[in-house]
């Protein structure tokens, strides 16, 4: 298992209400995949340095875990198709 970081820039259309409900489906996606969550901070709503899909800001969660590397390319498909994530960064930490 390898460290991993991943930023995480929640869509705007989605509600107060809904933002721990979709940081959670990221966090069980990990975890029903043999990962452990060691982090995550929500860092609230911030404006974007430029518009993406027509909008100007978005909420940002940072999280970070262990992960078979194997899983890291099933993991970024699955926020690439996901309308509630509008940007996402995946890095895994040094050794």
């Amino acid at each position: 298992m390898r460290d991993y970081e991943l930023m995480v820039i929640i869509s705007p259309d989605v509600s107060e209400e809904d933002i721990p409900g979709t940081i959670d489906k990221v966090s069980d996606f990990i975890t029903s995949r043999g990962g452990t969550i060691t982090e995550v901070n929500h860092w609230g709503k911030r404006k974007l340095a430029y518009p993406i899909a027509r909008f100007r800001e978005g909420d940002y969660v940072l999280s970070r875990f262990k992960f078979k590397p194997e899983m890291a390319a099933e993991l970024e498909a699955n926020l690439k198709i996901s309308e509630m994530i509008l940007r996402h960064l995946l890095i895994r930490l040094g050794d």
